[in-house]
């Protein structure tokens, strides 16, 4: 086989095989308070396939969960949603997100107080942001008219992960979870903002999968 031969035949192989590998995830990036209890709404979401929770933006690198709720280093306690984006959108993912924080308060998420446990919308481009945008739009249109939202669309500038123990707390410490789940007041809270509701409807449904 000549080399001319071989080299066409490579780049064919290099061609299926670029054909046929999987589409990298898209992200998103979210703060509500605590990450344990960020984590369960879009784990449960068809098309998600990791979250793992962390330190958003901030100007400390590579920051201990003692350094960020100690306070002064700038970062918030988000999570980071990993999704196939045939099967979940980003608009679902914001729907999610709303139902699961207080966009009231700009002090803190529930019965954490501090800097680091404030909500925010961390955008990956500009296409989140104006879609952040318009779903804040849309909630204080249809959800909380003439309320004062504080929660902020942001740049995500740095995420670190956090340590191994806070990865799937709900899941591998399941008890002491709902223990602090329900001692902050979270569910309370939640429905008393949104009633049962586990998702808000911010968009048409042709924006939608």
């Amino acid at each position: 086989m000549s080399a001319q031969l071989t080299r066409a035949v490579m780049a064919a192989v290099l061609y299926l095989l670029a054909g046929t590998a999987p589409a990298a995830p898209a992200t998103a990036t979210f703060a509500g308070g605590c990450f344990w209890c960020m984590e369960p709404p879009f784990d449960k979401l068809n098309g998600v396939t990791a979250t793992v929770s962390g330190y958003a933006n901030g100007h400390v690198a590579n920051p201990s969960y003692k350094q960020v709720v100690a306070g002064g280093t700038g970062h918030y306690e988000a999570v980071q949603v990993s999704y196939d984006d045939s099967k979940v959108s980003y608009p679902q993912l914001l729907e999610i997100y709303w139902a699961n924080i207080d966009p009231l308060d700009g002090s803190g998420q529930f019965c954490d107080r501090g800097d680091s446990y404030r909500a925010a919308i961390f955008y990956h481009d500009a296409q989140q942001q104006q879609l952040a945008e318009q779903s804040l739009t849309s909630v204080l249109q249809h959800y909380l008219p003439a309320a004062n939202l504080v929660t902020p669309v942001v740049a995500l500038t740095a995420f670190y992960p956090a340590e191994d123990y806070h990865q799937d707390f709900y899941i591998n410490n399941p008890k002491r979870y709902k223990v602090y789940r329900w001692g902050c007041g979270r569910d309370r809270r939640l429905q008393a903002l949104w009633g049962e509701r586990q998702r808000l409807e911010l968009f048409a449904p042709d924006s939608q999968p």
